[in-house]
């Protein structure tokens, strides 16, 4: 793990980290936020969200970038790491009053230089299909909320789809839409399609076409993040109940189930391959679960508050089959130039490796899946998931990763123990409970030209690999150990099987006292020390707004439910911290001053965005490109210093 410090430099925001593969580097001049630069204040307002397309303009700039801060909107054009941003000149940019916008995707299929599709979800539960290119609102749904009064949490297009989309609710609902039908005058009538575990699909009664043709609940509480697997036929859906669901998405069928450590979950995406689901959430935690298998294969902890972001880095995810590999002697910039910098080609060559990869072959497999989380401590976070955690019976080739596989078989040594430190981190968004017009006002300079339509869809096979049912015990490591002896909720004894025992009591207990206060499960006495007072600082949301509705329905957890999660702690829901490897980050370091709510990985540099509505480019190793050459002007983001 990285090398952390105390005082005055865990305050500091970083302005480049280390990896393997180099060093990536803060490009200040690629800074995207308001035209003003002026640290947004956050109180009050949806978490800002970022969402990129490419519509493949030959003249080398076909990025573009739309971000909402507050109440406004804005689509530029989005150069990273060739040159510097010029805000001065959005595409578009549009006010709204009455609501504000939460979350928005691009449709890659009907992207072009000429026009582009844009949905926009909002605060009061409407949504909108605008292209800012044209500069026209085309349609918006749900216009008179008859169908969902609540905060709108997700919106994506179907994969492959160029009408379908559907929208996630923070009621627990989503729903279907077809951008060319209405969404009628009336409140739609629904009629049940399937049922199944803790969700239900209805139909919409209808003598015509109308939206939505379908309304999917899902859970109690919000649900607060979906995300399709690569291939479009799936769906993984994150639950303010903590569950994380993945259904097939045309049968609308329930394919498997994964349980928090305690609180809700806030954030879900897919490897590249398909085969794992990564989550985040409030136990501080990042969850690895295996898709094949159903069940979680690794936990990673290093976040000191709620975890709000989690993706994939499909260009770091490396893959070897075939003959064992060579073991590697040299720099890490010798091993990036081997291993990375094949851009496009490599990463493309390891999406397919990946999905080609199979059990019954025989041969040796070396893969690295790097992913990437961001959390409200403002801290982000990189990790290897590698062959000794994926594969724990096959030899390893080489390691390359800070793993702690702690032991589901052996108990720890008298005087072992972890700690527990209470979160005060507690999350509430605005919603508008009256129906509310949304009235953008436009300030939109002229846009920008080209020619060629982009298409942007992957896919990759789903069928996994049965991963072993026990855990790798070599290289295991204990518990940390405490001077003063005794046993806190997350220091378990005995075998995973000893459900009754000690450990299971401690358990129970720590799930139905501890939900409420969603603490933090540092693991180090040492650790804890160094950060119990950093982590209360304010990173939460809790100071958006006392007095949403939203808060009542994502905080307020009945006994029953505090009694199930504890029913459901030790078995394949949710296995306690040591019956699953427990993963290390390669890099934590603070990157903002507020919370962070946006990771993005692109193919020359990774994008973050932090509350205050600053949209940050790290260039990656080798990839700093011209703008080398532009520090001649004072940087316009938070001072910082270099590690």
């Amino acid at each position: 793990m990285a090398a952390e410090g105390g005082g005055k430099e865990m305050n500091e925001i970083k302005t480049q980290f280390t990896t393997r593969e180099g060093v990536y580097k803060l490009l200040t001049h690629s800074e995207y936020s308001r035209p003003n630069r002026v640290p947004f204040n956050s109180q009050g307002s949806n978490p800002v969200k970022v969402s990129f397309v490419n519509v493949n303009d030959q003249s080398g700039n076909g990025d573009r970038i739309c971000f909402n801060v507050g109440r406004e909107l804005y689509f530029y054009i989005y150069k990273g790491v060739r040159k510097a941003a010029d805000l001065s000149k959005p595409i578009d940019k549009r006010i709204y009053k009455g609501t504000q916008p939460t979350c928005h995707d691009f449709n890659p299929l009907t992207a072009t230089a000429e026009s582009v599709s844009l949905l926009v979800g909002f605060s009061a539960g409407q949504v909108q299909l605008i292209d800012p290119i044209k500069k026209e609102t085309s349609k918006l749904f749900n216009e008179e909320r008859l169908i969902d009064k609540s905060r709108v949490t997700c919106v994506r297009w179907v994969p492959g789809s160029e009408s379908l989309f559907l929208v996630a609710h923070s009621s627990g609902s989503m729903y279907l839409y077809n951008v060319e039908h209405t969404c009628g005058t009336t409140p739609p009538h629904y009629q049940l399609l399937k049922q199944g575990e803790n969700y239900a699909v209805h139909t919409c009664k209808s003598k015509s076409a109308r939206n939505p043709l379908l309304r999917w609940t899902v859970g109690e509480g919000a649900l607060n993040e979906f995300a399709f697997s690569p291939d479009g036929k799936f769906l993984a859906c994150a639950s303010q109940d903590g569950f994380l669901r993945v259904f097939g998405f045309d049968a609308a069928e329930l394919h498997g189930t994964m349980k928090s450590y305690f609180g809700g979950l806030l954030c879900v995406c897919w490897s590249p391959d398909g085969r794992y689901i990564v989550a985040g959430g409030e136990d501080d935690l990042v969850t690895v679960w295996s898709f094949s298998d159903c069940r979680v294969i690794a936990r990673g902890h290093g976040h000191k508050s709620w975890v709000s972001v989690v993706a994939f880095d499909h260009c770091t995810t490396s893959v070897e089959d075939g003959d064992p590999p060579a073991e590697f002697s040299g720099s890490d910039e010798e091993f990036h130039e081997q291993t990375h910098f094949g851009g496009r080609d490599r990463a493309n060559s390891a999406h397919s490796r990946l999905s080609k990869r199979n059990s019954t072959d025989g041969r040796p497999v070396s893969v690295t899946y790097r992913f990437g989380s961001v959390g409200q401590d403002t801290q982000l976070c990189l990790w290897d998931l590698t062959e000794d955690i994926l594969f724990p019976h096959l030899p390893l080739s080489r390691t390359r990763t800070h793993t702690n596989v702690m032991s589901a078989t052996s108990p720890p040594a008298t005087g072992q123990t972890t700690t527990t430190t209470s979160s005060t981190s507690t999350t509430t968004t605005t919603t508008t409970t009256s129906t509310t017009a949304i009235t953008p006002t436009n300030t939109n300079p002229s846009g920008t030209n080209g020619n060629n339509s982009m298409s942007n869809s992957s896919t990759s096979s789903n069928t996994a690999n049965s991963l072993p049912s026990t855990l790798p015990r070599s290289n295991s490591l204990p518990h940390s150990t405490n001077p003063a002896g005794g046993s806190t909720p997350n220091s378990h004894t005995g075998s995973s099987s000893s459900s009754k025992g000690s450990s299971s009591i401690i358990d129970s207990a720590f799930i139905a006292t501890g939900v409420s206060k969603f603490a933090t499960l540092s693991l180090h006495d040492s650790r804890k020390e160094r950060h119990e007072k950093d982590h209360k600082r304010n990173h939460s949301m809790g100071h958006i707004s006392s007095k949403s509705s939203d808060k009542l329905n994502q905080l307020s957890l009945s006994r029953t439910a505090k009694a199930e999660a504890a029913k459901t702690l030790g078995t394949a829901l949710c296995p306690r911290m040591e019956d699953v490897p427990l993963l290390e980050p390669l890099v934590c370091k603070k990157i903002a001053h507020e919370r962070l709510t946006v990771l993005i990985f692109l193919e020359d540099c990774l994008v973050s965005a932090c509350q205050e509505g600053f949209v940050c480019t790290w260039a990656r190793p080798g990839k700093v490109g011209l703008l080398s050459s532009q520090n001649n002007q004072p940087a316009n983001s938070p001072s910082g210093t270099v590690v």
